[in-house]
């Protein structure tokens, strides 16, 4: 079992984010998690493909881009373009879900769907053998520094069923109130790829605490899944 952290921009300081990309990264983090907003699908208006780009120039690990807006196949290629690795979309936007995740990977990059707290996991059960990650909203999206629902748990050991029965080894993310208290209750329950922002970010400390989050994560691997 590989746990990963994503360490999230979307709570760092603007002003100083290629100073605090650098510091999460030699903290441990193994992705820099980016959150795009339209202002329309979640309440909230973020970055686009300019600002993804210049993550790019500075980060020194993959960048794990979110999409969180109405129309994701609008966009696929300014994201890829500008340097995503991984892209991510909604299950709840897109009627046609199988066409966009094979057009991301056919574009050279690992193909994600996302689901809302209020989405039911069967709804990926039709392309759980085509996914390379899942990615299990545990807040609702839209603003960073919220609260963890606790019921996520449930949902990540659910998501983790339903991957195995389809015989897909993809991983599952996890994103919302990651923090050193959530933190081993979402490994525990099987999620491999840990979003924290406002846990990183938020302290004014984002080396130290990204150290701390990563090894709270390790340390909480089951025995079993250990090398």
């Amino acid at each position: 079992m590989t746990i990963r952290l994503a360490a999230s921009i979307l709570s760092a300081n603007f002003a100083e984010l290629a100073h605090e990309i650098a510091a999460a990264e030699r903290g441990g983090a193994d992705l820099i998690h980016v959150d795009v907003m339209d202002g329309h699908f979640v309440p909230n208006i973020t970055v686009g493909p300019p600002v993804v780009r210049a993550i790019k120039r500075v980060a020194q690990v993959p960048l794990d881009v979110h999409l969180m807006i109405e129309d994701p196949d609008r966009y696929l290629d300014a994201f890829v373009e500008a340097g995503a690795s991984m892209l991510s979309v909604h299950v709840e936007v897109l009627p046609h879900l199988h066409r966009t995740i094979s057009a991301i990977k056919q574009r050279g990059v690992k193909a994600g769907v996302v689901l809302n707290p209020s989405t039911p996991v069967v709804s990926i059960e039709e392309v759980a053998r085509d996914l390379d990650y899942v990615l299990v909203m545990t807040v609702n999206p839209g603003f960073g520094g919220q609260s963890f629902i606790p019921r996520s748990v449930d949902k990540i050991r659910a998501v983790r069923a339903l991957l195995q029965s389809a015989g897909s080894t993809a991983p599952i993310e996890v994103d919302g109130g990651i923090d050193l208290h959530t933190v081993g209750l979402v490994v525990d329950a099987g999620a491999e790829l840990l979003v924290a922002g406002h846990a990183i970010c938020g302290g004014g400390q984002p080396e130290q605490a990204a150290r701390a989050l990563k090894q709270a994560a390790l340390a909480a691997r089951p025995q079993a899944a250990r090398p």
